[in-house]
């Protein structure tokens, strides 16, 4: 049992940061044994990085999503173009459901 700092997010993630201090099970030199326990929590203000890749997709889905709105207002008939719209938004809807499913799978580990 080896202590280690943590960082906490705003918005409840976390991450391990620098080693804090070797326990006395381990008995090799320079050597940890492997089981991470929380020295002290820092409290981050920024959020993790999952939830930054999840509001950049959502803010790229909602840019995609206003593009084809106008484009069906406009009449256009780019045909090819709402096509590779509507699948682009599909992507994106099963790329932000992995990262979040990601996320809780994350906040549900047993370290807290």
């Amino acid at each position: 049992m080896c202590f280690y700092n943590q960082k906490r997010f705003s918005c409840g993630d976390w991450s391990w940061t620098n080693f804090a201090h070797r326990c006395n099970y381990e008995y090799r030199t320079g050597e940890t044994c492997g089981m991470k326990l929380v020295n002290m929590t820092e409290n981050d203000s920024s959020k993790c990085r999952l939830c930054e890749k999840i509001e950049t997709k959502f803010r790229r889905r909602s840019a995609e999503v206003d593009r084809l709105e106008r484009w069906k207002r406009e009449g256009a008939n780019l045909v090819a173009s709402i096509d590779r719209s509507h699948k682009l938004i599909m992507d994106l809807d099963k790329e932000i459901f992995v990262l979040q499913r990601e996320r809780e799978t994350r906040r549900n580990t047993l370290v807290r």
